[in-house]
């Protein structure tokens, strides 16, 4: 027999090559003997566990039993003259091979599934279904889902943070960056905020962000959420991911937000925005009736705001502290992205706070360095303070040309800074770096740029009295504002 072409077989399909080149010898018998001759997987042939080896709807020439219009039907769909018949005609019989060791099925698989789906409504156990379960007042189930939103100009994805109260159907829903144990927590402090109460058990979809699932199926959390049960004494439960009836309440509450609230596309400028426009629309959504007590949802659940927990009087901190190594630059590395502690900081041990919105970078004896915002996703580009940069720039003004906070200044003071010497560069570099220390870099560089349109000397003096008047509101301008005694003066008239 030659490979790739028709041969003699009834099964009417052209041989593999290996019956082309099976040596002679006996026959194998079983599934392997099958797979050969039909040409097929033998993970179709085998027969499975608890298969119906001797199914009771086969007949004494392993025909379906049944009515002669479906299963009746004689001879073998290989023997159809077409030839995509012929070729289809060894994976549906496998399909529908019963006993997987030669018994063959003279009828198609639809059949075979009707007969089963029959069998098993008859044969149903008594402890299948559901059973309709009843949560006690101050239960809470918690679940994330995912949107696109427009933040802060940009459309992105938006993982939000869905509380619901399956005693009174109360929901709440926050807008997060990401699903780690930081944003949990996060959001379930705005949340327990929002309420002026926390409750007592807190039942979670699975144990990702707040823990890991250990080979036995237990749940492992996270030390800082293990903090967050702590401080505001709830019991925290993880219900099997795949297991949707066991918190149904939390299920359908995402996707009734996802409906309800999150079309259109919302867009605002922050997270934190976002978030209090929908806690407010939860709130007016939960003026209409309960589905079955016929009472608006937000009476029932101020009724079960008696079963919760007082807050403490400390505010919880979401945040969870690691601890990192610096490179020679100075910069550390958070989840795959950079961000800089300054040059001074190089090669050290550093203490990283990460919060949801930003990081902060901490000495090795406590001292706080710097604070930066938190970048989510990749990124290529280290966040950098401008600030922690000025002294090495300062004291190597040739660098400035390739430094990365060049286009942090205005283009007023770059100008300026491009056109000096090296000595004189220095200089006021120092001087920036001076006042920057105690009026931060942004009122800095804007009260260089102010000095240097007024035509004033560009000397500390003056950066730092502009500087302090930026801060205070006062503008630049200069001078008090006086408009408080304007009523003395009219009193006097």
């Amino acid at each position: 027999m030659v490979p790739g072409r028709k041969g003699n077989d009834d099964t009417g399909v052209c041989p593999t090559a290996y019956q082309a080149a099976r040596p002679p010898g006996p026959e194998p018998q079983g599934d392997i003997a099958e797979t050969r001759r039909i040409a097929h997987d033998r993970g179709q042939v085998r027969q499975p566990r608890g298969s119906l080896s001797q199914a009771p709807w086969l007949g004494a020439y392993g025909q379906v039993a049944g009515r002669r219009g479906v299963f009746g039907r004689r001879g073998r769909v290989a023997d159809r003259g077409s030839a995509h018949a012929r070729q289809a005609a060894p994976h549906r019989d496998a399909r529908v091979r019963a006993a997987r060791g030669g018994v063959r099925v003279h009828g198609s698989y639809s059949s075979v599934q009707r007969w089963v789906k029959r069998w098993r409504r008859e044969h149903r156990m008594e402890s299948d279904g559901f059973a309709e379960l009843e949560w006690a007042p101050g239960s809470a189930q918690v679940d994330f889902g995912q949107a696109r939103a427009v933040i802060a100009g940009v459309e992105r994805v938006a993982h939000f943070l869905v509380v619901s109260f399956p005693y009174s159907n109360m929901r709440w829903v926050v807008a997060l960056p990401g699903e780690t144990s930081e944003c949990v927590c996060q959001g379930l402090l705005w949340i327990f905020e929002r309420m002026g109460r926390a409750p007592r058990v807190v039942v979670f979809d699975n144990a990702a962000g707040v823990g890991h699932r250990r080979p036995d199926g237990t749940a492992a959390r996270i030390r800082l959420f293990s903090l967050f049960c702590a401080h505001y004494g709830f019991e925290p439960r993880f219900r099997d991911p795949y297991s949707g009836h066991g918190k149904g309440s939390v299920e359908n509450a995402v996707g009734f937000v996802r409906r309800n609230l999150m079309v259109p596309m919302p867009s605002a400028e922050s997270f934190q925005t976002l978030t209090r426009v929908w806690l407010d629309e939860c709130e007016r959504v939960a003026g209409s009736d309960h589905y079955r007590h016929d009472v608006p949802v937000i009476e029932l659940f101020e009724a079960e705001k008696d079963h919760m927990l007082p807050l403490p009087g400390v505010r919880f901190d979401p945040c969870d502290w690691r601890s990192v190594k610096a490179d020679k630059t100075g910069a550390v590395t958070i989840d795959a992205n950079r961000y800089l502690a300054g040059p001074k900081w190089r090669s050290m041990r550093l203490q990283a706070g990460v919060r949801v919105f930003e990081i902060e970078l901490r000495g090795p004896d406590g001292e706080t360095i710097t604070t930066l915002e938190r970048i989510w996703g990749h990124s290529a580009k280290t966040q950098v303070d401008p600030a922690s940069l000025l002294a090495i720039i300062a004291r190597k003004p040739r660098i400035w040309g390739e430094s990365p906070i060049r286009n942090d200044f205005p283009e007023t003071v770059r100008a300026l800074l491009d056109h000096m010497d090296a000595r004189t560069r220095s200089d006021l570099l120092d001087d920036i770096r001076a006042v920057a220390a105690d009026c931060g870099f942004a009122a800095t560089v804007k009260a260089v740029e102010t000095v240097i349109n007024a035509g004033r000397t560009v000397d500390r003096a003056a950066i730092g009295t502009c500087a302090k008047r930026i801060l205070e509101g006062a503008g630049t301008e200069g001078g008090q504002d006086l408009k408080r005694y304007d009523k003395y003066m009219k009193e006097a008239e």
